[in-house]
């Protein structure tokens, strides 16, 4: 039987990307035709806060990132909720897959407490980890070899892939633009000076942390803007 890999990570990478601040303020000035490439610093910011303080989307929408992701499909399901992007997966339909499956770490936090609406999340006990690991690994490696036998027999692979479950990582490119994803950023992070908390899973953070971070580096002025006005997507 091929060896299965257990990963614990979340992988967001930057793709490509289009647009920049200067962009966003062009986009915002398109009846005087002016830019904001021969702007002052300052001035940019105060006009890029300026559009997101008062809301106004729109110019957000035509700068965009493209990331690559390997996520477990339990989290690519999460990504793909947010409806305004784009997405291309790999296909378990005509490839094959990797046996490579999500294996939370140690202290991940684990047992919720706290009624719904209002819980939050403790890191468990040992004993509850080795269960969880134990289920994790032993389900894991069963349904990858109920998988193999599938094929082994002639099943087609957009069948026999229905036997794995959703901690198999899957892998692709999600492109989105500034706008949308500042709309995921304020619901899949939790910041105490958001003006709506946000409550994300563990491992939807973590992806939304690392787009977070590309985004900043790409686009420095907007998404201080955002950070600055409470993370609330214009």
């Amino acid at each position: 039987m091929t060896d299965i890999n257990f990963r614990n990570d979340i992988t967001i990478q930057l793709d490509d990307w289009m647009g920049d601040d200067a962009k966003v303020i062009r986009m915002a000035k398109a009846s005087i035709k002016k830019t904001g490439g021969d702007m002052e610093e300052a001035a940019r910011m105060g006009f890029i806060n300026f559009l997101m303080r008062e809301r106004h989307g729109v110019p957000f929408e035509h700068c965009a990132i493209t990331f690559y992701f390997e996520l477990p499909i339990f989290v690519m399901r999460q990504l793909a909720k947010h409806r305004i992007s784009s997405i291309s997966e790999a296909s378990g339909r005509y490839t094959e897959l990797a046996p490579e499956f999500y294996l939370a770490q140690a202290g991940r936090p684990m047992v919720q407490v706290g009624k719904a609406g209002a819980y939050q999340f403790e890191r468990g006990t040992y004993q509850q980890f080795q269960g969880y690991r134990f289920a994790t690994e032993a389900t894991s490696k069963r349904a990858w070899a109920y998988y193999r036998d599938l094929l082994a027999e002639g099943v087609a692979r957009e069948l026999a892939r229905s036997v794995l479950p959703v901690n198999i990582y899957t892998s692709g490119y999600v492109t989105v633009n500034l706008r949308s994803l500042m709309n995921l950023l304020s619901l899949r992070t939790a910041e105490e000076h958001a003006v709506i908390q946000g409550h994300p899973q563990y491992e939807i953070e973590l992806m939304a942390q690392e787009m977070e971070r590309i985004f900043a580096a790409r686009f420095p002025l907007t998404h201080a803007a955002f950070d600055r006005n409470g993370r609330v997507a214009p």
